[in-house]
Parts: C-alpha cells; sequence; structure tokens
C-alpha cells in the first residue's frame, strides 16, 4: 500500500469511526492516532521538567513505550478487542522506558485486564477498563505522588463513571475523559507543590492526555502532525533524538533555515510539509526560521523546493537516517568490554551505565552484563531482560543506577523465572560501592543484604548544566549555569565549573570522608578535569583524590564521596 493509498484508506476510516464497532483493527488505528499525537508534542512534555537538569525526557520515554506498543500489534489481523489490547499492554511492558514508560504500561495492563477477551468495545467496558487502569497503575507504585499522572489516571476514571449516567456511548465517554484529563493536568501544580515552584504541570499526566486526544483527534479527522502549541525558539529545538526510531520512509532528515517574503502562515506550511514527509518540526528566532522534517530517499529535495517558494534560503543539511543508524550500530561493536563470565549457580550482575568509562570500571569490579541508559536515554523493560535473561544462571541483581530506571528494572524482575534482586541504587556511586559487596560464590540473600547496605554509606555529587531558569531548595538557577546536586538535591549554582565544583563539595561537608572520586563527562578535557582535581587537592589535602573517564553525557562531573 502506497502513501497515498493509505491516507485514502485512513480518511475513509476516520469517517467511519463514529459509527463503527470498537473492534481490534479499529483499536489499531487509535493506538497509532495516541502515538502519533504524543510524537508531535513529545518536546512540550520533555520540557515539563521540575528540575532545571538535563533528564527532560517524558516525552521520548512515553513516546518509545507507545511505539513499542504499536509495533506489537502493526501486523496484526485480529479483530478481536480483548486479544489485540494484551498484545499493546505486553508491548507496552517490554518497551516500558523510565517511571513515566513503566506507569503507562500499568495503565494499558488494566485496560487489558477490564476488556480480556472483549469482541468489541463498548461503553460500560470502557468505563471498567478506565477504572482498572487507575487500580492498577496506583498498585505499581509503592508510594503514589499525587499530582503526577497517577492523579490524572484517577480523575479520568472518576469521570468516566459519571459518564455512564447520560450515555453508553463509547466515544462519548472517551469526550468526557479526555476533558477532564486536561482539566486534571492544570490542576496537578496545586497537589504537588515542587511543580508549582517550576511553574510546569506533571509531564506524565500531559503526555497521557495527548494520548488519548490524539485518538479523539483521528476519530474527528483533525491533524495529528501539528502541534496546538506556537513555533518552538531556535535554540529549545532538539534534533537528536529525532531519528532514535527511524520509521519506514523515514530515509533522510532535511533541515533548512530560510526567512521568509512575508508573514509566514504556518498552518498552511504545515500543511505542505506533511505532504512530503514526517517528525516536522519547525523552530523561529529573530525571522530566522528552521524546518525539519524526515522524508523517503526520492523526495529528500522536496522539502527545499517547498521552502524555497516561500523564502530565502540560507542554510540547507541533508543527513542520511539510515546510514547513521548503521554507523552507530557498527560503533557499538568496537572496543567490547571483558565482562565476568558467568558460572551455572553463581550470581551475576547487571548494571546501567550511562558511559564507556564508568562501563569500564562496572567490568572491572565483575559485572557480568552492561546496558546502556542514564538521564536522557532510560533503557527498557526489554533491554534489561535480554541482558540476563541468557545468562547460565538463575541468580541475578540489577543496578539500575538512577532513580528513573528503577521501575523498569523492577518490571523486568517480575517477568522472568529468574531470581532476581533489583538494588535500588539512584545513582553510579551506589552502584560502585554495591559492587565492591559482591562475592560471586557467595549466599545470594545475604549479598542482596548487603549491596542494600552499601548503597546508603556513600554520597553523590553531581555537576551538569541548568536547562531552565527557577529557584528550588532555596537556590536560584539561571538557565544555562552550572549547576551541583548532592545527592540528587539541588545545593549550588555557579558561573564556572571549577566554582560549581568547588560550591558542590563545600556543601558536602568534606571532612567527613577520605576519598572523593571524580568521574569526567564526555564534554569535559583531561587536562580541565585535572585542573579542577588538583583545586581540590589543594583545597583539602586530607582527601584523596581520584580521577577517572567517565564518558558520561550531559553531567560534567559524577562525584563519589567515600
Amino acid at each position: 500500500m502506497n502513501s497515498e493509498t493509505r491516507k485514502t484508506y485512513i480518511r475513509r476510516r476516520q469517517n467511519q469511526l463514529r459509527n463503527a464497532p470498537i473492534d481490534g483493527q479499529v483499536l489499531k488505528f487509535l493506538i497509532g492516532a495516541g502515538l502519533s499525537w504524543l510524537r508531535t508534542n513529545q518536546e512540550i512534555v520533555n520540557a515539563l521538567n521540575v528540575y532545571p537538569v538535563p533528564d527532560g525526557d517524558t516525552g521520548i520515554n512515553m513516546v518509545l513505550t507507545m511505539q513499542a506498543a504499536y509495533d506489537e500489534i502493526a501486523n496484526s489481523p485480529e479483530s478481536n478487542f480483548g486479544k489485540m489490547i494484551h498484545a499493546v499492554a505486553h508491548g507496552a511492558l517490554m518497551g516500558a522506558r523510565g517511571n513515566s514508560g513503566v506507569i503507562l504500561s500499568q495503565i494499558w495492563r488494566g485496560v487489558a485486564r477490564a476488556a480480556d477477551n472483549i469482541e468489541v468495545l463498548d461503553g460500560p467496558t470502557l468505563v471498567a477498563a478506565f477504572c482498572e487502569a487507575r487500580d492498577t497503575a496506583y498498585q505499581g507504585v509503592v508510594r503514589p505522588v499525587e499530582g503526577t499522572i497517577l492523579t490524572v489516571a484517577k480523575d479520568i476514571a472518576k469521570a468516566a463513571e459519571e459518564s455512564l449516567a447520560e450515555t453508553e456511548d463509547p466515544i462519548s465517554i472517551l469526550e468526557r475523559v479526555i476533558k477532564e484529563a486536561d482539566e486534571s493536568v492544570e490542576r496537578t501544580p496545586d497537589l504537588l507543590d515542587v511543580l508549582k515552584k517550576a511553574g510546569v504541570v506533571d509531564a506524565g499526566g500531559k503526555g497521557l492526555f495527548y494520548i488519548l486526544e490524539g485518538m479523539l483527534r483521528f476519530i474527528n479527522g483533525e491533524s495529528l502532525d501539528i502541534p496546538l502549541a506556537k513555533v518552538q525558539p531556535l535554540s529549545k529545538m532538539v534534533l537528536e533524538d529525532t531519528y532514535e526510531t527511524i520509521e519506514p520512509g523515514q530515509d533522510f532528515e532535511v533541515v533548512v533555515d530560510f526567512r521568509p517574503h512575508g508573514s509566514l502562515d504556518l498552518r498552511k506550511f504545515y500543511d505542505g510539509l506533511e505532504q512530503i514527509g514526517t517528525s516536522i518540526q519547525v523552530g523561529e528566532g529573530d525571522g530566522l526560521y528552521r524546518m525539519h522534517i524526515h522524508v523517503e530517499k526520492d523526495r529528500r529535495y522536496e522539502p527545499i523546493d517547498f521552502t524555497m517558494s516561500l523564502g530565502t534560503i540560507t542554510k540547507v543539511a541533508i543527513e542520511n537516517l539510515i546510514e547513521q543508524m548503521e554507523q552507530i550500530e557498527r560503533e557499538s561493536g568496537k572496543g567490547k568490554l571483558n565482562l565476568s563470565p558467568v558460572e551455572p549457580g553463581n550470581i551475576a550482575v547487571i548494571a546501567v551505565s550511562p558511559g564507556s568509562g564508568i562501563s569500564r570500571v562496572f567490568a572491572s569490579l565483575g559485572v557480568a552484563g552492561i546496558v546502556e541508559g542514564g538521564q536522557t536515554m532510560n533503557p527498557s523493560t526489554e533491554d534489561i531482560l535480554d541482558a540476563f535473561e541468557d545468562l547460565p544462571t538463575d541468580k541475578v541483581i540489577v543496578l539500575p543506577n538512577n532513580k528513573n530506571i528503577i521501575m523498569a528494572a523492577k518490571s523486568a524482575a517480575d517477568i522472568t523465572v529468574k531470581n532476581v534482586a533489583v538494588i535500588p541504587s539512584r545513582t553510579i556511586p551506589q552502584g560502585l560501592a554495591a559492587m565492591f559487596r559482591l562475592n560471586p560464590q557467595g549466599d545470594f540473600e545475604e549479598i542482596v543484604a548487603e549491596m542494600n547496605a552499601a548503597i546508603d554509606e556513600i554520597e553523590t555529587g553531581e555537576v551538569t548544566t541548568a536547562t531552565r531558569s527557577v529557584e528550588i531548595d532555596g537556590v536560584s538557577v539561571k538557565e544555562g549555569e552550572t549547576i551541583g546536586l548532592l545527592n540528587g538535591k539541588l545545593v549550588t549554582s555557579a558561573r564556572s565549573l571549577k566554582e560549581a565544583c568547588s560550591k558542590l563539595i563545600e556543601k558536602a561537608d568534606p571532612d567527613q570522608f577520605e576519598l572523593l572520586t571524580l568521574f569526567y563527562g564526555e564534554d569535559v578535557t583531561k587536562q580541565d578535569a585535572n585542573q579542577i582535581a588538583d583545586a581540590i587537592r589543594a583545597a583539602y589535602p586530607h582527601l584523596e583524590i581520584e580521577l577517572q573517564d567517565g564518558g558520561q553525557p550531559h553531567y560534567q562531573f559524577i562525584i563519589s564521596f567515600e
């Protein structure tokens, strides 16, 4: 089916949906629509980051989770709604990334429970599905926090129940639910003080709203490619993540900078681009516009010609996405780590690592597997499961080493027959401290207990660049400043990297420690790292300072205090 035939088919299905029974095939279209609308608005969701640190990846995590859910059903001919929604839930679980993705997968799991083996979705079943989704999501979180996606799930379940007094039409119920989801998201700052201080709504709740709204927009024949938000500033355009998952027909990435001849009709511009390709983004700054799009190979020059008809082009960039992905795959095979072999019956440890240098340290301490991941690149449940499922032992320990990966690790542990313990390490230093307690031949329960104790005996410092201006925990931060976090809490902001490191160490009360290990990131030169390490040695002569090439992105330094 070519692109034009597919578009005609989709339009026909849209026209039929108002009166058509919602079976498994209709569900496929709705899941695809929710994914498309979420992807269109994923940068809006990413930007709803409370802390000024570079982990605004809720939009990306939810998109990748939904993509995995859709991939599970994309080629399925199943017409039974219940069987199809179970496949959606399974795909979401395996592809779940970050806390938001795991909770989203639990929401789909609840829907599947309520609609088990239902041929066609009706209103009462939809209401029951929203209620079961709420219950399953809450049960999956140890300490539920209100003002999050959980609250939105709760509010829409209540709205669905109340709607049954007026209608049993599932689409009418969906309309009522979406209205409540929108209002619930807007109320989240009133329930969670940290959201109010940052001036944002909950990102996960907003993502859930977009998924549901996308379904209704598809039913109503509305566009799923044009975000409702205004054109974004050039400085906020994030193009690096747009080829994390390359869809069929996305062979080339085209970016065009241009100055329009007159006033640019953004709606018509988007409409024109929509006929050419996908993954459309438009940014503006000082009268200069930047257009980003993914297109098929044979259409790679069409965005340029189209833009040229509207303005004067100042710069063009064309990238072969398929070649980029192949290059990444080729390079990922280089410099493989010497991981510890696993003997049957021994304990195997899987560690999540954000950088090549940190991975080498974990390998030297005896891990059996490394999963790449960290801030802005959370691995999926399936990624973690794959790391240990084929190992010749049923005794496995997982070190997530990031607060946003713990839930995915626990999901992986829940769906395997192996005995898997997830140590709730929230930082790299905590994970490394746990590794020092490893004895592969030791008693599993004792090693797990020792590792859990070890992560509480170490403190972690992190130095990064502020992604937004905000005041949190009494610290005023301006976007672009260098900030320091101690055990995840913002403690300082400075104008230079050296100053931020100095202030952070001072806040940590260095007199109580003997050893500081500094892991410098990929954007810090060894010379600069040595200079900062020397300054710390001079200021604190009683401390032993170790410097390691961590290779992690986003964070100039990760510091272990021992």
